[in-house]
């Protein structure tokens, strides 16, 4: 993937540095002035000498940071030197806004010229009737590519595979290989080796360019050919795939069919990116922020928001259930009121760090069947262990807080229950949701914050009216 902090190719005349970003990684607020004075004065030929050098993912975001007029008219003024690809560098929603501000027949031409697993990306939010009539400009060779993509399901290996590649039979000699290579003007831009494949387009193998360099003219293709490295199911899952990469270190991957007919190629630029994807899409879960973006309205992010705060609604009613059991107790010693907050606070957050231990394990395939008892034993032992460490000191803060050993003994045997308990919810919550096909990602937060509140004050106030007898 393109590094940010690589030098921009921007032209002198826009009286910046050689970067388009700050040293914080920002795009540099003076380029988005200097574009916006330029776009607003129709100046078409100073932005095409601006935006033509610039990479994808540079001229990506700055389209994030621009409103959204602006980016519309800046597309329209700089027509055919507008990169598309930059498109597949943004947000959905911004994505989405600028190609319905762009006419369908300018996006087909654009289309055209992407790769299959750009185009895929770009066309598969957009409404069925903008896609279709899209589609039916495109050229047929390239429109039969993108649809078979689209046809597989959404973040799997067949939707974000790239369908150009190159494959040539196992009794063509290197000759023939190289000459093809260099003649057909219709291979893939990039890529990193040649697949073989049989008369049925069966994948048997692939070559690598530099052993194609080496090797002398006359050899065959079947004899220097090696088996290929964990094929990929064109229906697994994009995070499954992404896993083969990491765990092979895989540059590329052939993608295959039922048959084992070779269909497509994944490329490590892809794969970067749903990692990050999912990466993304886990942590934002677990806060209980569904998938939205930053580009995304108020109305969509509070829709987002509500059913999983409505959720916690329910259950901090019920913690609040669980203090008014000990209304009395509560009453005859205001201390309890000002140090039960502690205890469950201390115990969601030692619960959090089990379970965000615990999902992002499970969706890594770290935790498995062999090692989960000793996850979990590891996990309870550090709960158990803490509790004891901070059970001693509240209990001392508590004891000359409020003059009152039985007190701190109170709270310190109610910080060791409700961490140790923590330490379960943490790390067998999720688990559990994984084992009834339940994302833990998405709902072990509620679940293991609402035991660590009731076993929290259930614990110290339950201890204190039986210990001080209120």
């Amino acid at each position: 993937m393109y590094n940010k902090g690589m030098e921009a190719r921007e032209p002198d005349n826009i009286g910046l540095e050689n970067s388009v970003y700050t040293e914080d990684d920002a795009v540099r607020p003076e380029l988005i002035l200097h574009i916006e004075s330029l776009t607003k004065s129709g100046n078409e030929t100073a932005l095409k000498a601006l935006v033509e050098p610039l990479h994808e993912a540079e001229l990506g975001d700055i389209l994030e940071a621009l409103d959204a007029d602006i980016r519309a008219k800046l597309i329209s003024l700089v027509g055919g030197k507008f990169d598309y690809a930059s498109l597949t560098e943004v947000d959905e929603a911004v994505r989405l806004e600028v190609v319905n501000a762009i006419p369908n027949e300018q996006i087909a031409e654009a289309v055209t010229e992407l790769d299959s697993d750009d185009a895929v990306f770009i066309l598969e939010d957009m409404e069925q009737v903008d896609r279709d009539e899209i589609l039916s400009l495109v050229p047929f060779e390239e429109r039969s590519r993108i649809i078979r993509s689209l046809d597989y399901p959404e973040e799997t290996a067949g939707r974000r595979m790239q369908t150009e590649f190159v494959a040539v039979p196992p009794f063509w000699t290197i000759g023939q290989t190289i000459d093809y290579l260099r003649d057909d003007s219709n291979l893939p831009e990039s890529f990193y080796e040649v697949f073989v494949i049989g008369p049925s387009f069966e994948l048997i193998g692939y070559v690598k360019l530099d052993t194609i360099l080496r090797t002398s003219r006359k050899t065959r293709i079947e004899d220097i050919k090696e088996p290929t490295v964990h094929p990929i199911p064109v229906l697994e899952d994009q995070e499954e795939a992404a896993r083969v990469f990491e765990r092979y270190d895989l540059v590329s991957a052939a993608v295959v069919d039922e048959a084992n007919r070779l269909v497509g190629v994944l490329t490590i630029d892809d794969v970067v990116d749903f990692i990050q994807q999912e990466a993304d899409e886990d942590i934002k879960r677990l806060a209980g922020v569904g998938d939205e973006e930053l580009s995304d309205s108020v109305w969509e992010i509070t829709r987002s928001r509500f059913t999983w705060l409505l959720l916690n609604l329910f259950t901090a009613i019920m913690a609040s259930a669980v203090i008014g059991l000990f209304d009395a107790t509560i009453q005859e010693m205001v201390a309890l009121a000002i140090l039960m907050p502690i205890v469950a606070s201390m115990g969601g957050n030692a619960g959090t760090q089990s379970m965000t231990v615990a999902v992002r394990g499970l969706a890594t395939k770290d935790i498995d069947n062999y090692n989960m008892v000793r996850t979990i034993r590891r996990e309870v032992m550090v709960g158990f262990l803490n509790g004891i460490f901070f059970a001693i000191l509240i209990g001392m803060i508590a004891t000359f807080w409020f003059s009152n050993v039985d007190l701190g003994f109170i709270i310190g045997i109610a910080m060791v229950i409700n961490m140790l308990f923590a330490a379960f919810a943490g790390i067998l919550i999720p688990i559990g949701l994984e084992k009834m096909q339940i994302d833990p990602a998405i709902a072990s937060s509620v679940f293991v914050t609402t035991v660590t509140d009731v076993i929290g004050f259930f614990a110290f106030l339950g201890l204190a009216a039986w210990w001080l007898g209120i």
